[in-house]
């Protein structure tokens, strides 16, 4: 059980709301937090495409999962998916003009909602806050 002593309580909350006001704002745009993140992940890399396999690691997702999540993308034409010209077994997925300009829009509200989160800090306390997260984040497996 959480207790309003543990760091796992504020955690948990903090990432809660985080989710619903994203899930809220995505909503008005027929997105959903995940089908964000690929077209992130897309927008990421120089290329602008990934093999569907490479897709599925960076989400810790099944294939199925990711599959369906592209075709999503696909019928909202945020993505285009292809086979690889060098094995056409390969699935490649690219992001499209429109799914890069979906991408600055996530950022924006993503920008936005970090600032809220981090609006009662200091500078200085925001700083130590990032170090801490990151200590804690990479110790973990």
């Amino acid at each position: 059980m959480i207790y309003e002593n543990d760091c796992g309580f504020y955690i948990k909350h903090i990432h809660d709301v985080l989710e619903r006001d994203s899930n809220n704002a995505l909503r008005k745009e027929g997105l959903t937090m995940a089908q964000v993140t690929v077209l992130l992940q897309l927008n990421s890399v120089p290329e602008k495409e990934l093999p569907l396999k490479e897709l599925e690691k960076r989400l810790c997702v099944a294939q199925s999962t990711a599959s369906g999540i592209i075709a999503r993308l696909e019928q909202k034409a945020f993505v285009e998916s292809f086979g690889s010209p060098d094995d056409k077994r390969i699935k490649m997925v690219r992001i499209t003009p429109s799914g890069i300009n979906c991408c600055h829009a996530a950022e924006q509200q993503m920008r936005e909602a970090e600032e809220n989160l981090l609006s009662s800090l200091t500078e200085t306390e925001r700083e130590f806050f990032h170090t801490l997260l990151k200590k804690v984040s990479s110790s973990m497996k």
